[in-house]
């Protein structure tokens, strides 16, 4: 499956950031969702080819978006990549039983994240 947009979801002004521009400089388009609920909102709308999906925001957190994301048919074809600072293999565990494909520890670093992309 060939990624061209990515969706990022963070709460984190300077994790977008820092995500856009790493992922820009790598000929990626990129869109950013502030939340979950705008995740789950923009996902049905723009149909990005890959959601990079932070767990710990207000309202509608990560796992909760990622699970709508995936169990909605519209969208469930869209991979989402957790990444958080929440490091536990328990959250690792629980992200992938929402239908996570894979999850990043923060802080993300270019090498980890192009893999991750790249085995999907």
């Amino acid at each position: 499956m060939a990624i061209n947009t990515v969706l990022i979801v963070d709460d984190s002004p300077t994790e977008q950031h820092v995500l856009t521009e790493m992922l820009g400089k790598l000929g990626y388009t990129t869109t950013v969702a502030n939340s979950g609920q705008e995740a789950v909102d923009k996902a049905k709308a723009e149909k990005p080819d890959l959601i990079l999906m932070d767990i710990v925001m207000p309202g509608l957190n990560g796992f909760q978006a990622t699970r709508a994301i995936t169990k909605d048919p519209d969208t469930s074809n869209i991979p989402v990549i957790l990444c958080s600072s929440k490091g536990q293999e328990t959250d690792k565990a629980w992200g992938l039983r929402q239908g996570a494909k894979d999850y990043i520890v923060k802080p993300i670093t270019e090498k980890e994240l192009m893999a991750k992309i790249k085995a999907l």
